[in-house]
């Protein structure tokens, strides 16, 4: 058994993933990565478990991560991997993970060059009529009882003319847990129809992909998440293909 404090083979272990990890992002406030091993099974490629948590982690698209805690039981890695300062897994491992996005993440992700550019000049057909939309701004709100509000500013190119859509959603899990579907509660749009304003959204939808927000090397499928006001938490399964080395 490992003792409550990590040895120096442990230690030395953490740091080379945390630097791995560090040199992925464009910025962290926090990052500490803990790893349990003894000698005798570290020699053999085994790894207890991983430990990895974060504060204000900004991912290379200038998406940002209020927190994240990621967490492992047995892990197989490359033991020669160790001796060239890397930590290379031998096999993918399972994960649990708790991710929390603050309002004022997602409006950063909103904003984001990353995002928004895939937010110009939608091409979106409404009873065989072609609608070229452009984002000129967007803000989101999280809420109390799982809600949130989206209030978005818009231009529609072929009549240049500017709109807006508001509208109050409650996110749910789709099937592959990759992605946020939003349940339309009431959505409003000045000089929108229905059926544009809801286009709009299945758009915007699509972008809420979590692995926007997953560390390098990770993928995850969506369990459950909570909503407060100003936070959003998720709770999520991981698998971790590869802890970034540096």
């Amino acid at each position: 058994m490992t003792s409550n404090s990590p040895d120096l083979g442990e230690q030395a272990l953490s740091k080379v993933a945390e630097v791995g990890i560090a040199n992925q992002l464009d910025d962290v406030e926090e990052l500490n990565v803990d790893i349990r091993t003894n000698p005798g099974k570290l020699i053999q490629g085994e790894v207890d478990s991983v430990v990895i948590s974060g504060k204000g982690m900004v991912m290379k698209q200038d998406l940002r991560i209020e927190s994240v805690e990621v967490q492992t039981s047995k892990v197989s890695i490359n033991p020669l991997s160790v001796i060239f300062g890397n930590v290379e897994l031998d096999q993918p491992a399972e994960a649990d993970a708790q991710i929390v996005l603050t309002e004022d993440d997602l409006n950063r992700a909103l904003a984001s060059g990353y995002i928004a550019g895939k937010l110009q000049d939608l091409k979106l057909e409404i009873d065989e009529q072609l609608h070229t939309v452009t984002m000129q701004q967007a803000n989101i709100q999280l809420l109390t009882a799982g809600t949130i509000s989206l209030n978005i500013n818009f231009l529609l190119k072929e009549s240049n003319k500017a709109t807006t859509l508001s509208a109050s959603v409650i996110p749910t899990a789709r099937e592959d847990g990759q992605r946020i579907d939003l349940e339309i509660l009431s959505i409003e749009g000045q000089g929108l129809t229905p059926e544009l304003g809801i286009a709009i959204l299945n758009q915007i939808k699509t972008l809420l992909d979590l692995n926007n927000f997953a560390l390098p090397g990770m993928t995850l499928w969506l369990q459950k998440f909570d909503i407060q006001v100003g936070k959003m938490t998720i709770h999520a399964k991981t698998n971790i293909q590869q802890i970034p080395s540096f």
